[in-house]
């Protein structure tokens, strides 16, 4: 922390250096030439150009200091032109100086405002690494990786989530996506994993997680505490997932889909949708029906990858308007492992809209390796 303290004070003998020429070249040419033009030409206002280009990139120190040389410098053209208590220098002198007084108080926001957002960005990617921990990239017999897509570049954490946890016989994986954005989404994002992760180890069945779940985001949107200070409508949050579980001695795995997107199945060559024939509503939406959860099997073997995202993913648009292809692109891209995977799904993705996400975005691959 003291370094980077240190290393923002510094803000113009690093990458600013050779910007720095640009306002030192301007006050010596204005200079030069102010002192060499007839006595009628009088070039000395272009001098406050100087702090206010330095003020631009550089820091407060360096801005007053580049304005103290083009007052030093005004005043060496004063006296080798007429004398200091010329009236036209003396006006100009202290336009100068309170121009460089100024563009200086400027950059001294800037700096600061600077120094905040960089603390502001440090607590979200502290808050990120909290709340979505990085999955590993071996549990038993899987293999993983994940990633996490910002909307926002200046954003780091949102509504989307994932975790796994192990069990006596397997592991379990959830994916999910909060409606809305803001803090509220983060904060019911941190709700859902935090059941998941307390819940999931527990040898019940996947419906029983998926009803414990369900408990403890209805209860929290049931809190008027929780709905904008009691005047929000709970019925307006809920948060969709795909919770699975994965056995490790049977070449299969269970799904119980809430309402989300569904997971993507690659095997060989080939690429198929995980639909469910009975999906269950979104978390938080339990009021709205009293459909039974079950949970269904698909097969799950050796060498094929689940993949799993959020709507940000196949929601994101091109110039055209036109959603990103997922299924399509996810078949046209050459047999690799999660990580490559999704290197390859997370640079066509950004090509596709452009280099900006409307939504965040999060997807996770898992592979099933052969036993020893």
């Amino acid at each position: 922390m003291a370094r980077r303290r240190f290393r923002d004070q510094r803000l113009s003998w690093g990458p600013g250096r050779a910007s720095l020429a640009v306002p030192l070249a301007l006050i010596v040419m204005v200079t030069v030439v102010d002192i060499l033009a007839p006595s009628s030409v009088h070039l000395g206002p272009f001098l406050v150009a100087a702090p206010a280009v330095t003020a631009s990139f550089a820091g407060p120190r360096t801005t007053a200091c580049v304005g103290l040389l083009a007052v030093l410098a005004q005043t060496v053209v004063a006296a080798v032109r007429t004398s200091l208590m010329d009236l036209n220098h003396t006006f100009q002198l202290i336009v100068l100086i309170l121009m460089s007084a100024l563009v200086t108080s400027a950059a001294a926001r800037r700096e600061r405002h600077e120094k905040e957002m960089a603390q502001l960005r440090s607590v979200a990617t502290a808050a990120q690494e909290v709340v979505l921990r990085p999955l590993p990239e071996r549990i038993g017999p899987l293999r993983i990786a994940s990633v996490y897509l910002a909307a926002e570049s200046e954003a780091q954490i949102g509504g989307d989530l994932y975790a796994a946890a192990r069990t006596a016989r397997g592991t379990r994986i959830v994916i999910g996506d909060v409606r809305g954005k803001g803090m509220e989404a983060v904060g019911d994002a941190a709700l859902l994993l935090g059941a998941f992760r307390g819940a999931a180890h527990r040898q019940a069945g996947l419906p029983a997680l998926v009803s414990f779940l369900e408990g403890a985001v209805s209860s929290d949107l049931d809190d008027p505490a929780a709905t904008d200070g009691g005047t929000g409508d709970p019925g307006e949050a809920f948060i969709t997932a795909a919770l699975l579980d994965i056995p490790d001695d049977e070449p299969v795995l269970h799904l119980i889909n809430c309402g989300h997107p569904p997971p993507l199945l690659l095997r060989g060559g080939r690429v198929g949708t995980l639909d469910v024939h009975h999906p269950a509503l979104p978390l938080g939406l339990t009021g709205l029906g009293d459909a039974e959860l079950t949970s269904e099997a698909f097969a799950f073997e050796d060498g094929d990858i689940a993949l799993l995202y959020t709507d940000g993913v196949i929601e994101a648009r091109d110039e055209d308007g036109a959603f990103y292809p997922l299924l399509e692109r996810v078949a046209r891209t050459p047999r690799q492992g999660p990580d490559a995977l999704l290197a390859q799904l997370c640079k066509d993705l950004t090509r596709h809209a452009g280099g900006h996400l409307g939504d965040d975005a999060a997807m996770v691959a898992i592979e099933r390796m052969p036993r020893p």
